[in-house]
């Protein structure tokens, strides 16, 4: 199943151009953002990016991740759907978890590539990002996105429900999701009774300590809580959304096939 997602995926190359061009001109939009609150600007960085430009980079790394998730393992079984493969695959003893599961690997892949690009084209243009304790960050991302694929599954299961009108969704949760988990500016930039909604999403404590563990800890950072408080709840993150969010979307997928509605559109 993993490599049928990784066979569609190299099925379309304009598709790739697409993404790294796109990708490339939202960076050019939010870096001369970031550069608006560094004092003196590019100038002033001496060959290194500023804290403003590190907050938007290692931000921008998670916010990649979780639109990627939420459009795209809901949008592959939209594709199914259409091309009438869906319904077929579930009424057969194959396993729904690794169908489910094989749909992560093109975001685990693609997005990876495209996150390391544009972390590779800021340092080009701003200069050097800090980029301190790696092992830790490398495991807070690990339990980020696999509470991000959680949240991915949980939508899957709403994108079965609702079918069509699931796009209007995700483009409302990215913004909310942006905006509350502060991916591309500090926590404190936010109003006071947006930074309580802030505290409630455990994904901000993921953009928060990652970004943070990255930094180096400077002064201010981490902003919503101690290290030492956001990691075991990242951790929890990455344990209870996969769990929570496959749970939500096998009640989903039980409820499309009992009802007749898995085959349409």
């Amino acid at each position: 199943m993993v490599r049928k997602q990784l066979v569609v995926m190299t099925r379309y190359p304009v598709d790739f151009i697409a993404s790294f061009a796109q990708i490339f001109l939202i960076i050019l939009i939010f870096t001369f953002s970031a550069v608006m609150f560094e004092p003196g600007g590019i100038s002033a960085s001496s060959g290194t990016a500023g804290s403003s430009g590190a907050v938007m980079m290692y931000g921008f790394v998670l916010f990649m991740f979780v639109s990627d998730t939420l459009w795209t393992i809901g949008y592959n079984i939209r594709e199914e759907q259409y091309q009438g493969t869906l319904e077929s695959l579930y009424l057969t003893p194959a396993s729904k978890f690794a169908s489910l599961v094989s749909r992560v690997t093109t975001i685990v892949v693609w997005t990876g590539i495209l996150t390391i690009a544009a972390v590779l084209f800021v340092q080009l243009f701003l200069g050097r990002l800090p980029f301190h304790n790696p092992g830790l960050a490398g495991l807070i991302l690990l339990f980020s996105l696999s509470g991000t694929f959680g949240l991915g599954f949980m939508f899957a299961a709403y994108t079965l429900i609702v079918k069509e009108s699931a796009q209007t969704a995700a483009n409302f949760l990215q913004f909310v999701l942006m905006i509350l988990c502060g991916m591309f500016f500090p926590f404190r930039a936010l109003p006071e009774f947006l930074q309580f909604g802030s505290r409630l999403l455990p994904l901000s404590y993921s953009v928060d300590a990652f970004r943070s563990t990255l930094m180096g800890y400077p002064p201010g950072f981490p902003e919503l809580a101690p290290i030492d408080v956001e990691i075991p709840i990242v951790i929890a993150f990455g344990i209870v959304g996969p769990i929570l969010g496959y749970w939500v979307y096998q009640r989903a997928e039980h409820h499309a096939r009992t009802s007749g509605s898995l085959a349409e559109f």
